[in-house]
């Protein structure tokens, strides 16, 4: 039986903000604990954000998950990357297998890989994948919408109703993570899409491109905006025109982890479109998001800063997959054991500032 569409506004309508009250006693009790306020940074914002989105001072999250997002992108005809298209599905097989860099950081932190197959443009067979494919692969978003509408919003949904069965099974915290050869393309021009900004400002070199082929991916990326015009007031016109399929999936991820009050971290350059995406969706998916990372792509922290996020490290990554998100689920987890294990000035008898 075939699963019902849904609008996006059914997909966004359950998400609600933070709970203020347990934000406002999270620190309230950073404040008590032995340390000068705010001296643990960004660790105690994340405590704080947790607790506004559980309303529990400590949360235990549960089960940890990657999920990564597969689709390929017609763009590469346009000769975008360094890599081959033959790539994507390789890498998926990969994943599955256990042995890319998103499966021995998952290990590490004890999370799982949920490896998503939403529009490779291979032919694909494994027990552990999860196939979604929505189409095989988009369109070349330099001559055409890289997506009807439809099929945007059936991509989207595919992750929003992913997310809500992980967390039904136990899933307490969300990574994002992807694999598409040529998505840095469609992730810069999402971004142009929303700011403004240039292609010359926005572009990098993915895979690791050469200066001339650099700029060309510059031209490319001004051609698709300029074919395809898409309308930054309407977010799904946007992810249509010039997005991706894993993009639109880990979007619609991102919407359903939200409706749950999960955490959802997000990763690199490709994943922050999801999130910029999803935040210009629903405005309020936004409060359930920490960023991991600043990647060493070039549009990276435009991506953050149009988000209003700030990156817990940088490491001068860019591999996606997920990998920058999964190293920092140690980080959240930290934040957690500081609210439930630190002694309090009352409770070590220390003293106080005056």
């Amino acid at each position: 039986m075939k699963k019902a569409t849904l609008s996006l506004e059914q997909m966004t309508a359950g998400i609600r903000p933070l709970d203020e009250e347990a934000c406002a006693r999270a620190a309230a009790h950073l404040d008590q604990l032995t340390k000068p306020p705010g001296s643990l940074g960004k660790l105690e914002a994340v405590a704080v954000q947790l607790a506004g989105m559980t309303g529990e001072l400590a949360p235990e999250l549960g089960r940890k998950a990657v999920v990564v997002m597969a689709g390929d992108h017609g763009v590469c005809e346009e000769g975008v990357s360094a890599f081959p298209q033959e790539v994507t599905p390789q890498m998926v097989m990969n994943f599955l297998g256990g042995g890319a860099a998103v499966n021995v950081l998952a290990r590490h932190a004890g999370a799982e890989v949920v490896c998503v197959d939403i529009g490779v443009n291979a032919e694909l067979s494994h027990e552990k994948l999860i196939s979604r494919k929505v189409r095989w692969g988009t369109r070349n978003l330099a001559r055409e919408a890289a997506m009807t509408r439809e099929e945007a919003l059936a991509a989207v949904q595919v992750g929003y109703e992913l997310a809500l069965e992980l967390a039904d099974q136990g899933v307490g915290l969300f990574a994002t993570g992807e694999m598409g050869i040529g998505n840095t393309t469609p992730s810069a021009a999402i971004l142009s899409a929303f700011t403004g900004l240039p292609p010359e400002a926005v572009v990098g070199r993915g895979t690791g491109i050469g200066d001339e082929r650099l700029v060309h991916k510059q031209k490319v990326l001004a051609q698709a905006l300029e074919v395809n015009k898409p309308d930054a007031s309407d977010p799904l016109d946007v992810l249509a025109k010039v997005g991706g399929l894993e993009i639109a999936g880990l979007t619609g991820l991102i919407l359903g982890a939200a409706e749950k009050r999960k955490p959802v971290v997000i990763d690199g350059f490709i994943s922050s479109a999801a999130a910029l995406t999803a935040s210009r969706m629903a405005p309020l998916s936004q409060a359930y998001m920490i960023a991991s990372h600043l990647s060493d792509e070039q549009g990276h922290r435009l991506m953050l800063d149009a988000l209003g996020l700030r990156p817990m490290v940088t490491l001068d990554m860019r591999l996606g997959e997920g990998t920058g998100a999964v190293l920092c689920f140690h980080l959240v987890e930290a934040a957690i054991r500081v609210m439930a294990e630190m002694a309090t000035f009352a409770s070590a008898g220390v003293s106080n500032q005056e």
